[in-house]
């Protein structure tokens, strides 16, 4: 079973299940392929790898990095995503989505640039990996404060954890701002 295009979701966002082939063994599944048509008419590649590992109640972002787009998938566990359109003069410009991807759902995300992404882990041991279309540079990275309220994203927890620079990163109303006038 080949990888497979499930779903269009704001913005560009592209949903994908991956190609997972059963037997008494086990399972093997295919995640990547550069055919894969995420990137039609782009020239995209990928140029960094990331990992992390989260408990349950952990929020990691929102954050954004100049030019990155990332391909996701959860690989244990499961997690509750979110992506924030940042696109000046996009029709969905400070629009959220929001979806659950698990390791027993077999999906992967195409996340084009200009998307601030971040995650609820929804259970212990949650591994999430993505491929990254830019190196990370601090310098070109923006986070807007997950919790808040002018968002009013639906975290799936009622004890977030944060790290120290999520829980003091800016409002959105900061950030828009700062987009707006191109400071970014």
């Amino acid at each position: 079973m080949p990888l497979e295009l499930v779903d269009t979701l704001l913005g560009g966002i592209k949903l994908y299940r991956l190609g997972r082939h059963h037997d008494q063994r086990g399972f093997f599944e295919e995640v990547w392929r550069a055919d894969l048509p995420i990137v039609e008419g782009q020239d995209w590649s990928f140029v960094q790898d990331n990992h992390s590992k989260s408990n349950t109640h952990v929020i990691r972002g929102l954050h954004a990095q100049r030019g990155m787009g990332k391909y996701l998938m959860v690989v244990s566990g499961a997690i509750q995503l979110v992506e924030l359109d940042i696109r000046v003069g996009s029709t969905t410009f400070g629009q959220h989505t929001s979806f659950t991807l698990t390791e027993e759902s077999a999906q992967a995300v195409w996340i084009p640039p200009g998307f601030a992404n971040g995650f609820c882990a929804l259970a212990d041991n949650t591994h999430v990996m993505y491929k990254c279309t830019a190196f990370f540079d601090a310098a070109s990275e923006l986070s807007i404060h997950p919790l808040d309220g002018g968002l009013a994203i639906p975290w799936q927890t009622a004890t977030p954890i944060l790290s120290a620079r999520d829980a003091t990163a800016p409002t959105w109303d900061k950030v828009r701002e700062q987009l707006v006038r191109g400071a970014w």
